[in-house]
């Protein structure tokens, strides 16, 4: 729709720079048809056409048109009938404020001294008469001239307005493509990082449980135990990274609730590790939303890990309790400890892992430990229920 209405502005455009010599030949063809040629008319033709090629629009455009208008109204009625309304046209267009009025006046009194014949008669009636045409066509001409201004500033203003939308569009569409690059880079990222996260809660653990369980077969006559363990971890290290690759939630928590799922975990932990742990639930068990349950095991899961490879404690407490609005996991150790603000400012993947698991969910994790003192971890989470 829009080509199609700047198709036709262009040709109405043309169309009007055309229309002067139309109108020009017009008047000339039939004053010579009907009245016969004359020199001084065909000069006054050419002075015309040439007046419109060359010379620049704007004062002087508009009087010597208005001149050679009434110069050449003397030499056929047929001037006033035709060439007369480029005077009007040209006197509106390239002239400002109250001259447009008096180049549309004098064109229109030329016009009506032409089809009076002359000048009118010294009489009131006459003068009445003179004045009253030429004020009703300079009422109609700027009527029909300020309709067709109205439409213009119109037209102009859906340019400027296309052109602005265009601009935005284009903009956008750079937005867009910058947008989708940065969400197909952070997605990446996210996954990456995702990744890496179920890669040190699944293989680095359980190739950390693997390690021990042959490095104490090496130290005790019931090897074949320790062996046994080993292969029981390497096979659900196995399970579980397929479980990640494929972004589906741990294996205990299909099997069982999240407290039987913990309590499952608690157990084999100290059975392989030789430590005492015991899990305490409080509250109103409920199912949780998958990734809730999930981020309370995983958590569980690293403090026990830790636990294991470098609290060296005799004694491990979980505690998870069910409130009304959130859900919380905490794990305390007897354990060696260590200086919070000295692993958070270089501290390994595992605290940092578990602190981004839980904010991923709205959730705060919480740390305190001394050397010597133990460590106590606590994750709150938002009790989002499942469905």
């Amino acid at each position: 729709m829009t080509g199609r209405l700047d198709r036709w502005e262009r040709l109405l455009e043309r169309q009007l720079a055309a229309a002067p010599y139309v109108l020009l030949g017009t008047s000339a063809v039939l004053s010579t048809l009907v009245d016969g040629t004359s020199w001084v008319m065909l000069a006054l033709v050419a002075l015309a056409a040439a007046w419109i090629w060359l010379v620049p629009r704007g004062v002087v455009y508009v009087a010597g048109l208005v001149a050679l208008i009434g110069a050449l109204c003397t030499q056929g009625l047929w001037f006033a009938s035709f060439f007369g309304f480029a005077g009007y046209l040209h006197s509106w267009q390239y002239l400002k404020g109250k001259w447009r009025f008096a180049g549309v006046a004098a064109t229109a009194a030329i016009s009506v001294v032409t089809y009076n014949g002359g000048l009118p008669d010294a009489t009131p009636t006459g003068i009445l008469t003179f004045l009253f045409f030429t004020a009703a066509i300079v009422g109609l001409v700027g009527l029909f001239s300020f309709v067709g201004e109205i439409t213009a500033e119109r037209s102009a203003e859906r340019k400027r307005m296309v052109a602005q939308l265009e601009a935005a569009m284009k903009e956008n569409a750079g937005l867009h493509a910058q947008l989708l690059v940065q969400a197909r880079e952070a997605g990446v990222l996210d996954e990456r990082q995702r990744m890496a996260a179920e890669i040190h809660d699944t293989l680095a653990q359980g190739l950390t449980g693997i390690i021990t369980q042959l490095q104490a077969a090496h130290r005790t006559e019931e090897w074949r135990r320790h062996v046994d363990n080993a292969i029981r971890l390497a096979r659900e290290s196995l399970a579980e990274a397929r479980r990640s690759v494929h972004a589906v939630g741990p294996g205990q928590l299909e099997a069982a609730p999240l407290p039987d799922a913990l309590a499952e975990v608690v157990a084999r932990w100290g059975e392989l590790n030789g430590v005492r742990a015991d899990l305490t639930i409080t509250g109103t068990v409920r199912p949780m939303h998958p990734e809730v349950e999930e981020t309370l095991l995983r958590t569980a899961q690293e403090a026990l890990a830790n636990a294991a490879k470098h609290a060296g404690a005799s004694r491990v407490g979980l505690t998870l309790s069910y409130m009304e609005d959130v859900v919380t996991l905490d794990v305390r150790d007897d354990g060696a400890g260590f200086d919070p603000e000295r692993v958070s400012g270089g501290g390994g993947f595992g605290l940092t892992s578990m602190r981004k698991r839980v904010s991923r969910v709205a959730g705060t994790l919480e740390i305190e430990s001394e050397p010597g003192l133990g460590t106590a971890i606590s994750a709150s989470v938002p009790a989002v229920a499942r469905g």
